[in-house]
């Protein structure tokens, strides 16, 4: 059985200014609402100091971000949490608007220098990036993704297009609430084209959220794309043959997403 996750404890929520508020799960964890303040675990301090510092100072035009918060001492990691302003919404079947917003996130970004962390990160998350940009070789479970990859690991192309700082997981991390503008929780941090997290998102919301596979070629436009789409792919096969709570039915998605990846090469 999982275990629910915990709360973040009372001297957590005092540092950063939500002493008296009770934590509210939010979709599940790990991140808890308490008051006006998201705090979520961070179990990697120089990263949350990093996206913390990061975010800090990120504008984009009609986006809400969700600002770090400091804690009384000054920090942004306090015993293995952070925490950033809480943000209104929800997340919406809304697939090309968030790639568009991806877009305009990844103009604000591109200026940015290669975080250091990215090469001591061994999740699974990692892992399954590296593995497919070829840059590490790891066993994958063949039957949750594993034969699928190396078939697709084929229909690589040599591509020019150019690394940055990217949120790589903007699936389900957009929100919306009415007439305000779309807001943008967490931040996971790749050294990837902005083209491929566009990608991500697309196979994320074919394989997952509902999309068509339309969604697709409407974003044919992008420089490189059925490439990018190939390796975005790869990515999330990767991660779900490495992933411990992969199931069969969760690959089914995504094996019909790859199926209408290959009918665009």
């Amino acid at each position: 059985m999982t275990r629910s996750p915990e709360p973040p404890p009372a001297h957590v929520r005092a540092a950063f200014g939500a002493r008296d508020a009770e934590p509210e799960l939010i979709d599940g964890g790990p991140a808890w609402r308490c008051g006006d303040a998201t705090i979520r675990p961070a179990p990697r301090p120089a990263e949350a100091t990093w996206i913390a510092k990061t975010l800090d100072g990120l504008d984009v035009p009609n986006l809400r971000i969700g600002r770090p918060l400091r804690s009384t001492d000054g920090r942004y990691v306090v015993g293995g949490w952070s925490a950033t302003k809480f943000l209104s919404g929800r997340a919406e079947a809304r697939h090309d608007e968030v790639i568009a917003i991806a877009q305009r996130l990844h103009q604000a970004t591109a200026g940015l220098p290669r975080p250091r962390f990215l090469d001591a990160r061994t999740d699974v998350f990692a892992v399954a990036d590296r593995t497919a940009w070829g840059e590490e070789d790891v066993p994958l479970e063949a039957e949750l993704g594993g034969r699928l990859f190396e078939l697709l690991r084929d229909a690589q192309k040599p591509i020019t297009l150019q690394a940055q700082v990217v949120h790589g997981d903007l699936f389900g991390n957009v929100l919306f609430a009415g007439n305000a503008p779309p807001a943008v929780i967490d931040f996971t941090a790749y050294w990837r084209p902005p083209e491929w997290a566009a990608a991500v998102v697309a196979v994320d919301a074919v394989a997952w959220g509902g999309a068509d596979a339309g969604l697709f070629q409407r974003w044919s436009h992008l420089d490189e794309w059925p490439q990018a789409l190939v390796r975005a792919t790869l990515f999330r096969l990767a991660v779900h043959a490495l992933h411990p709570l992969s199931t069969a039915r969760s690959f089914a998605g995504l094996e019909r997403a790859a199926h209408h990846v290959t009918e665009l090469l």
